[in-house]
């Protein structure tokens, strides 16, 4: 991970700085995530059942999906301006969901800068325009303009 100048990561503002590595969405997953948020809808835990719904199986969670960003940064080759002492979540301006993630899919992140400004001394407020992809598919799980506090 490339560490730049606050003015050499504003100068990228428009381009794509990250990709991640592949993540597998299985069902021991999708079955995890359902538990962790009670959210135990059948076409995200019952096989026979979801096999039946015009998606033909069992599909991530929405929201399992959009929590995988993180992840999907952390493990990317994503630059970050010099003397960042954090980074916090912000929230979204937009966020969609677009193709459902099938059980056993794999997924990952393309992020390009959107926005790094200063909001006062010491703090930059970035925005990522975040796709994640499916891998084989013609449309992407989702895309978000996330936003990011990061403190230096």
């Amino acid at each position: 991970m490339a560490t730049l100048s606050i003015a050499d990561m504003q100068a990228k503002t428009g381009e794509e700085i990250a990709v991640s590595e592949w993540i597998l969405v299985d069902q021991a997953m999708i079955d995890a995530f359902a538990e962790t948020t009670m959210d135990r809808q059948f076409i995200h835990i019952d096989p026979v059942k979801a096999r039946m719904t015009p998606f033909g199986g069992t599909i991530a969670h929405g929201f399992l999906t959009l929590s995988l960003l993180s992840a999907m940064m952390e493990q990317s080759d994503m630059p970050t301006p010099e003397g960042v002492k954090m980074a916090v979540n912000y929230g979204f301006n937009k966020m969609r969901f677009l193709t459902p993630v099938p059980s056993g899919s794999r997924v990952r992140g393309r992020f390009k800068l959107a926005e790094l400004d200063e909001k006062r001394p010491g703090q930059l407020q970035q925005t990522l325009e975040a796709t994640v992809e499916i891998e084989g598919g013609a449309k992407p799980a989702l895309i978000a303009e996330w936003i990011t506090q990061i403190f230096v």
